[in-house]
């Protein structure tokens, strides 16, 4: 995806899609012609450039023998989308795991929400229809019990269909900040008192 990004910024990702077909040696061309095939061959070459130096160096020794860009991309594509079945097969895995993840005790909340995001757009990359509002319920769902009076009142003051990740975010790392200064002032006064 980054790479595919950085492509389409440069103004790249059409060569990578369509392709670049060098002309016959033999044949004849205008200036023109000549001037606009060279062009598209420096354009390949820096796709090429951008490609190598996005791909792991174990994957890259694999696919050195491609000539074009849109050559490398389509087996790195084929390398790492594998067929259906397998694809199907990581989808329901992540799927398991997702359903399953649930904060730990003294796991803090942008801890929290990294594992969450980090398998929730797994399972985008792989075909998975993951909506904002599906990651939002998963994470009320699955907070430690301090978070409950804060899940309720997130529940009933807020659009849940229109809360978006960051602001969940956002609300329960204050709500976190809160916990840790009440906890650090009881330290304080039970110490006080001892």
């Amino acid at each position: 995806m980054l790479v595919e990004n950085i492509l389409q910024s440069k103004e790249f990702w059409e060569l990578v899609e369509l392709g670049y077909v060098e002309s016959a040696s033999g044949s004849v061309q205008t200036d023109a012609q000549r001037k606009k095939n060279d062009e598209m061959k420096l354009k390949d070459l820096k796709v090429k450039n951008y490609l190598f130096q996005a791909i792991d160096r174990t994957v890259l020794d694999t696919i050195l023998k491609k000539d074009t860009a849109k050559e490398i991309w389509d087996a790195i594509k084929k390398k790492f989308e594998g067929n259906a079945r397998l694809k199907r097969s990581h989808l329901q895995a992540l799927r398991r795991e997702f359903e399953t993840l649930e904060m730990r005790s003294g796991e803090g909340v942008t801890k929290y929400f990294s594992k969450v995001m980090t398998v929730a757009n797994k399972m985008r990359i792989y075909g998975e229809d993951m909506q904002d509002v599906k990651v939002v319920e998963k994470i009320l769902r699955s907070l430690t019990e301090k978070f409950n009076y804060v899940v309720c009142s997130i529940e009933e003051s807020k659009d849940i269909d229109a809360l978006t990740i960051d602001e969940l975010q956002s609300s329960l790392i204050v709500h976190e900040q809160k916990f840790q200064r009440r906890n650090s002032e009881e330290q304080v006064l039970k110490v006080t008192y001892e």
